[in-house]
């Protein structure tokens, strides 16, 4: 039943980052970002599955990036995976975004009926909304954002306090 679940959350995520990604596409006055991919940390003021992590950010076109965020901590290591659509204030560098996505992480839990830790496995959606900005004259990107997290596998539970800064270098068009 997980897989199957797995299988249809997976499908369902790239069909609807596809769609977006089309309109977006068409969309012919689009403003867009001044970086193409970017890479950096992530610090988070909770424990999240994902927290604290690498993140690497790369835009499909003007509006629409898939990041990537790859977690080692809380005796969790962690991969999340958020398509976002980004929309720009009239500030130069500086975007609001939002998006969705999942994760899939590995660790420990304690279980009480046995009375030790165990491995287990952790898989959920995310949301994101947040501030992306990036300066003019030199190749950095920063943003904040708030990343809550529903957790489906090994115990349902909701995280809604993530918030989180990245600071990331960032590669030309």
């Amino acid at each position: 039943m997980k897989k199957i679940f797995l299988a249809v959350l997976c499908v369902s995520c790239g069909s609807i980052l596809n769609t977006i990604q089309g309109q977006e596409a068409s969309n012919a006055s689009a403003v867009g970002t001044n970086y193409k991919t970017a890479i950096g940390l992530r610090l988070s003021n909770t424990a999240p599955i994902v927290s604290n992590a690498v993140t690497i950010k790369h835009f499909l076109n003007e509006k629409t990036a898939i990041e990537g965020l790859i977690s080692f901590g809380h005796d969790i290591t962690s991969f999340g995976v958020l398509g976002e659509i980004h929309k720009p204030f009239s500030t130069p560098g500086l975007q609001w975004y939002y998006g969705a996505g999942a994760y899939l992480g590995f660790g420990k839990e304690y279980d009480v009926n046995k009375a030790r830790d165990v491995n287990t496995t952790f898989f959920g959606g995310q949301g994101v909304v947040g501030l992306d900005y990036k300066f003019a004259s030199i190749p950095i990107n920063l943003s904040l954002d708030w990343k809550p997290e529903l957790n489906l596998v090994s115990d349902i539970n909701f995280e809604p306090s993530a918030i989180g800064f990245s600071a990331r270098f960032t590669f030309a068009k």
